[in-house]
């Protein structure tokens, strides 16, 4: 209490004794139930983790058989530039066959994909710059995931591009596209209406990245709401702020 006093007035002689007040409470007294107060690094290294768990997880998901197929919350549908031709082939009553192995071996790129955008996100989510950790923290459900798909969507798309083509050659996705796009190009001679592009490279890779953010969404949000989803010291101390 002594040395609390002389710093006391010490800090007066300097400047005005309320500012010197407040900034000795600051130094001296406990935070709000014994703890250390969180520091700015600290948030935005709880905040990484939480990230690295969710893409973790999330490309586990998306990535086993029918981790896109079978969930309908990010099943590649037909492109919009393709519904034309669905509705067309659905109304001729042809290639049914064609169109459900299409719209499968869609999902199947996008889950090979997933098997190696792990490290692609992690390494974006390691040189990813913030700057005011405690916004995204208190920024509500899926923040953090949110601040992460605004800053990095272009270099994620510029490095999953290629795998999404490699898979998309690999399901052979090309090759069950290409007869549906052509039947429907050679019907607009007769239609008017205006041809499609048959090139799903661009489509793909962004839904799947989509498809991915959701599920690190929702991976995040755990660790958010749940104090058993927070599996590291750091997890646990900053998310643990929520909860009050």
């Amino acid at each position: 209490m002594k040395k609390f006093i002389i710093t006391g007035a010490i800090f007066c002689s300097l400047m005005s004794c309320e500012v010197a007040q407040q900034i000795a409470e600051e130094i001296l007294l406990p935070t709000e139930q014994g703890e250390s107060k969180l520091t700015n690094s600290e948030v935005i290294s709880g905040l990484k983790e939480a990230l690295n768990i969710a893409i973790n997880n999330s490309s586990s998901l998306a990535s086993k058989l029918d981790g896109f197929n079978g969930n309908n919350l990010i099943r590649l549908p037909f492109p919009q530039d393709a519904i034309r031709v669905k509705e067309f082939l659905d109304d001729k009553g042809l290639l049914q066959n064609q169109i459900a192995k299409f719209e499968t071996t869609l999902n199947r790129a996008a889950e090979d994909a997933s098997k190696t955008a792990g490290p692609i996100f992690i390494d974006a989510i390691k040189n990813m710059s913030i700057q005011d950790g405690f916004t995204i923290l208190k920024g509500g459900e899926g923040a953090a995931t949110k601040f992460l798909k605004e800053k990095t969507t272009a270099q994620l798309i510029a490095a999953f591009s290629p795998i999404a083509k490699a898979s998309m050659d690999k399901v052979e996705l090309t090759k069950q596209w290409s007869p549906l796009a052509d039947l429907y190009n050679k019907s607009t001679i007769l239609t008017g209406k205006e041809k499609v592009n048959s090139d799903l490279d661009e489509y793909v890779t962004n839904k799947a990245i989509d498809g991915l953010f959701t599920l690190m969404a929702q991976e995040e949000n755990k660790i958010r709401k749940d104090p058993t989803a927070r599996v590291t010291d750091i997890l646990k101390k900053v998310f643990s702020t929520l909860d009050k």
